[in-house]
């Protein structure tokens, strides 16, 4: 089964892209071992069904190079317009350093080779310090390989709204800022997606399903502990949790997001994704890819069979009011990473 059409967005004129992302965080350890020959053969179930979008990163293990070995096969196998049909948006995540542009074109040589690319589609830009405001050399020396044809739009991952808005100022084209944003961590809602919809950005967002937490495996459980914890995302999303309003709180959001996903035929994760999906500021949301050792291809699929309406909306939110303010505890998107 194909996807609608409402499932995906022309994010600028010559990138349409599938608005769940399949994330390939999971492939650079701490999810389960991956095998390349495994990993390439889910790569092909999940374009087939429809989802042609891939999240990466150069520091996410074999991930640039296992999108270069299936390009390569994809061509191989069915000619260069099917590889012209997916997209494939890599992440540059630098020691903060001086930047000069032979340090932002070898790093963006890089990831050309690895992924056997003549042009990046999307590269994702994220900068640890913001005391360094080498940040800002960074991008420019990113928009002029752009202008050189290395690079055909630049992005974020991680930068709060204070900081978008420098960038933005210093006459930086952005395409789009990747931030954490889920029923849990609500923190973009506060200043993030209206400077975005006012410039023109869009959000591209993970840890929407909490690392797996929000769906019916957890629903009536009691609290995990720290050694049931199997994936590194389950550890991240589990200390979310637990600044966001604890076990019992969250355990009262599953059953509500069941009540609503029961009305439609879908389950948790379906509906947690839909809510996200329905804010205008994002584009897509990621959804980890665990290629060769679990999928989710057919769940996901039905993300895009219903429409939240406003009781259902309603009534989640009911359950988030009860929440501490995210915002207030750890800051804007992608202050944890800052502390």
């Amino acid at each position: 089964m194909m996807l609608p059409t409402k499932s995906y967005l022309q994010l600028t004129p010559d990138l349409r892209i599938c608005r769940i992302l399949n994330g390939m965080w999971q492939v650079s350890g701490g999810h389960g071992r991956i095998v390349p020959k495994n990993a390439l053969n889910a790569m092909f179930k999940y374009i087939d069904a429809g989802f042609t979008t891939w999240d990466l990163a150069d520091h996410y293990g074999p991930a640039e190079d296992l999108i270069g070995e299936f390009r390569r096969q994809l061509i191989a196998q069915r000619g260069e317009l099917a590889a012209n049909n997916i997209q494939t948006f890599t992440k540059w995540v630098p020691r903060p350093v001086n930047m000069t542009k032979s340090i932002v074109e070898e790093n963006i040589n890089i990831s050309l080779r690895r992924m056997d690319v003549p042009s990046l589609d999307l590269m994702q830009f994220h900068w640890w310090e913001y005391g360094n405001p080498s940040y800002l050399d960074a991008l420019k020396y990113m928009a002029e390989l752009q202008a050189e044809g290395k690079i055909k739009h630049i992005a974020l991952t991680n930068f709060d709204t204070e900081h978008l808005q420098i960038i933005t100022q210093a006459g930086i084209r952005i395409v789009s800022n990747q931030v954490q944003y889920s029923l849990v961590d609500r923190r973009p809602e506060v200043n993030m997606s209206k400077f975005c919809e006012a410039h023109n950005i869009k959000l591209l967002t993970y840890g929407t399903i909490c690392g797996g937490f929000l769906s019916e495996k957890y629903l009536g459980q009691p609290e995990p502990r720290s050694f049931d914890l199997n994936t590194i995302s389950l550890k991240k999303y589990k200390n979310m949790i637990d600044a966001w309003g604890g076990w019992q709180l969250f355990q009262s959001l599953l059953a509500t997001l069941k009540q609503v996903a029961d009305k439609y035929h879908a389950t948790i994760a379906n509906v947690a994704i839909n809510y996200i999906l329905k804010e205008p500021a994002v584009a897509g949301v990621i959804v980890g890819a665990r290629l060769g050792i679990s999928e989710h291809i057919a769940d996901n699929q039905r993300v895009f069979e219903f429409d939240l309406d406003d009781e259902d909306i309603k009534i989640i939110n009911r359950v988030s009011q009860q929440s501490r303010d995210l915002y207030e505890v750890i800051g804007d998107c992608g202050d944890e990473y800052r502390r």
